[in-house]
């Protein structure tokens, strides 16, 4: 099985950039994920709070907003959600990214 790395993508940056997306209305984005590298994907936000997923061709990312800046990440490979380890920090070079600094993973998407 392929070693599972990400990290966060924020709702904020899209939206900064005309790509903001309903609950239910998912956006074409480009992300990145540290295993997938760039792909084209869907970018859904979740709830009020900035959380949100990203849908690409290999898999689905899931970042739960804990508190400001802070986040939980999942990653679905087809069948289930799969907890990342650790916490998630908003970037502050690229705000479009979240990383864990203990795992050294990012997602992120534009």
């Amino acid at each position: 099985m392929r070693r599972v790395a990400a990290a966060g993508v924020v709702a904020a940056g899209l939206a900064g950039m005309g790509l903001s997306a309903g609950p239910a209305e998912a956006k074409p984005a480009r992300c990145y994920a540290t295993d997938d590298g760039y792909f084209p994907c869907e970018f859904r936000t979740t709830d009020q709070q900035g959380s949100f997923e990203i849908e690409g061709p290999a898999a689905t990312y899931i970042v739960n907003i804990d508190t400001p800046g802070f986040a939980y990440a999942f990653v679905n490979l087809g069948n289930r959600n799969i907890s990342l380890p650790g916490m998630f920090v908003r970037q502050r070079d690229d705000p479009a990214c979240w990383a864990n600094p203990e795992t050294n993973t990012k997602i992120c998407a534009w």
